[in-house]
């Protein structure tokens, strides 16, 4: 499971998306989180399925390289699933066992709760695989550039989250080495129950904690070498400017989202026209 999280991990790749702004990817993942909270029934989500889609097949990353995101979150979206389930009310009783029963309004909700993650994780990793963290930060830190005006450490929070993003995969690749370190020396993480792979893992934690640590001191170490001191007066090698295709990308966007909101707004007049 370690090794299918691809959030952080950066693919290469000659395509349309990688080439967009990053500020352009920033503000799609945003107005595409808030869309499937936006989005209200079948249609909205079939709107959704489309945009992504077509997403996908624009960054030319494979769709199966990308749905390995998901195996790290399947127990949160069984849990997600079951809970919305069972513990819904509804207006008809679908199925009963004891005091377990699933109704209609439980299984529609489990439904779009399970797709929305779905949607949520998939948008986001597109984001980060087509995009460098160097590209990341500086999309950021040139969104919230106007947040400078009222004093908001703009670049220590963009630096912070690139290396944040920087690390995820770095740590990943270190906790599967002392996995196998571990098992080449007896260890077990794959036998027994959930609560005992759990023990198995705590012995990961102190070699895991400890090079955290080591690598963070380093970075310290090497970005003092080189006379780091926040972002005043500091330029960029590649400056960030807007071209057409960027302007296309915002335009068909935003379209998206205002279809999303005219789908979202039909669903609701006609729920209450039926009532």
């Amino acid at each position: 499971m370690i090794r299918d999280i691809t959030l952080g991990q950066y693919y290469p790749a000659k395509s349309t998306i990688h080439k967009l702004d990053p500020r352009v990817k920033l503000v799609t993942t945003i107005v595409f989180i808030i869309s499937l909270f936006v989005a209200k029934g079948v249609v909205g989500y079939a709107i959704a399925s489309l945009f992504l889609a077509m997403v996908i097949r624009m960054s030319r990353v494979p769709f199966s390289y990308m749905t390995k995101g998901l195996k790290a979150i399947i127990m949160i979206l069984m849990l997600t699933v079951l809970f919305n389930l069972f513990l819904i009310d509804g207006d008809f009783v679908l199925w009963r066992f004891g005091f377990l029963r699933i109704t209609d309004k439980g299984l529609k909700t489990a439904v779009f709760m399970a797709v929305r993650l779905i949607y949520l994780i998939l948008g986001s990793s597109i984001m980060t695989l087509t995009t460098t963290p160097n590209d990341l930060t500086d999309g950021l830190e040139k969104l919230l550039g106007p947040l400078k005006k009222l004093h908001v450490p703009v670049h220590e929070i963009a630096m912070m989250m690139s290396i944040a993003l920087r690390f995820i995969p770095i740590l990943l690749e270190e906790t599967d080495k002392i996995m196998k370190a571990q098992i080449a020396r007896g260890a077990d993480f794959e036998t027994g129950n959930l609560l005992q792979k759990a023990k198995a893992m705590v012995p990961l934690l102190v070699p895991l904690f400890i090079s955290a640590f080591r690598r963070a001191n380093d970075l310290a170490m090497a970005m003092e070498a080189r006379c780091y001191h926040g972002g005043d007066g500091r330029t960029k090698m590649k400056p960030l400017h807007y071209e057409s295709r960027d302007r296309i990308a915002y335009a068909v966007v935003w379209g998206y989202f205002l279809l999303m909101a005219a789908a979202g707004w039909a669903a609701s007049f006609y729920a209450v026209m039926w009532l």
